[in-house]
This record gives C-alpha cells, structure tokens and sequence, in this order.
C-alpha cells in the first residue's frame, strides 16, 4: 500500500498553558487508525530530564517519529544545558535540513517552565501569544477553549484540563484520558 493510501494515523490533541508562574502541557490517550480507535491510554506527554535541564514536552503526529525527536532534544539539551530556545532552535534547524529528520511527521509542544514552544518540521519555534499553545487534530478546540478560559480564576492545570474535556466532546480523534505534567518557572 502506498503511504498516500495509507489511512493514517489521526488523533492527538496537546495543550500547554502557562500562568501564575507555572506551565502545564496535557495530552489526551488516543490513537486512532482511520475510524477505528486502535488504543485509548497512549502517554503523549513526557518529562525529559538532560543534564541540568528539566523540560516538559508534548507531541502529535506519528510516535515513533515524535520519540526520536524528543530524543534529538534531549541530545540538545544536553549540549546547551538551561537553554529551552537554543536546544529548540537547533533540533528545528535540524529537522528542516536533515534528509532524514525531513520524513518525520510530528509537532512538539514544550516548556521549561519559562520558555513556551511550539516545534515544527517547518523549521519553526513558536512561542505562542496568550500564553497558551496547542496541536493536533483537536487543537484549534482546545486552544480556543483555554484562551476565553485565562481571564478566569482558575490557574493553569485547570484551564489545560477544562479545555482538553471541551475538545474531547467535538473531536473524535480526542478522549478524555489526559496525561498533564506539570513544570514551575
């Protein structure tokens, strides 16, 4: 079967929202094949740990291609230890230049607290306005369901969870079976 026919991995929905001095990245459980739901409790969202660095990061697209860009970060890190924007900056110009890397189909969300990032194979790093980030096939859901939430007293693991439960009622390629991790600034 050729990739074009191929019925594609579909659903994820990933949010970051940073207030009140903290950051909180959520990502629902399913992955689908086509229309069929093929495992509902998937981790999408991931705490790195490299050298000094301590990093929440949150993906959409293919697993396995995620996974090895999460451990392009890593290395990153590792290299450019406490500095979110550099590490991010040099995986996203490795991924718009590397043959390899050019294949992978996957979007990162992540934070150090700080630092807010959205990571494309575009070559993008996007640090998000409103303080609120989100990917996937229910992100534009979520990402406007968290922005009318940040005027509210709730704090920010509260707005990512009331916002990732509103996409799960209209994407079906969403459920409601969160992984959120946490980082202070």
């Amino acid at each position: 079967m050729a990739k074009d026919e191929f019925p594609g991995w579909h659903g994820t929905t990933i949010i970051g929202v940073r207030k009140g001095g903290r950051v909180v990245i959520a990502g629902d459980g399913q992955v689908s094949l086509g229309q069929t739901v093929i495992k509902g409790t998937a981790r999408k969202v991931r705490r790195l740990t490299a050298g000094r660095s301590d990093v929440i990061a949150g993906f959409a697209g293919s697993t396995a291609d995620a996974f090895t860009l999460l451990e392009r970060l890593e290395k990153k890190l590792e290299a450019t230890p406490g500095q979110l924007a550099r590490a991010s900056v040099e995986l996203a110009k490795d991924w718009r230049t590397d043959k390899y890397l050019q294949k992978l189909e996957a979007m990162l969300i992540v934070s150090d607290g700080a630092d807010l990032y959205v990571i494309t194979g575009a070559g993008d790093v996007l640090e998000p306005e409103h303080d609120v980030a989100a990917i996937g096939s229910g992100g534009n859901f979520a990402l406007a369901a968290a922005r009318a939430l940040m005027d509210s007293d709730l704090d920010a693991e509260a707005i990512a969870r009331k916002a990732m439960s509103i996409a799960s009622e209209i994407c079906v390629y969403t459920n409601g079976n969160l992984t959120v991790e946490t980082i202070d600034a």
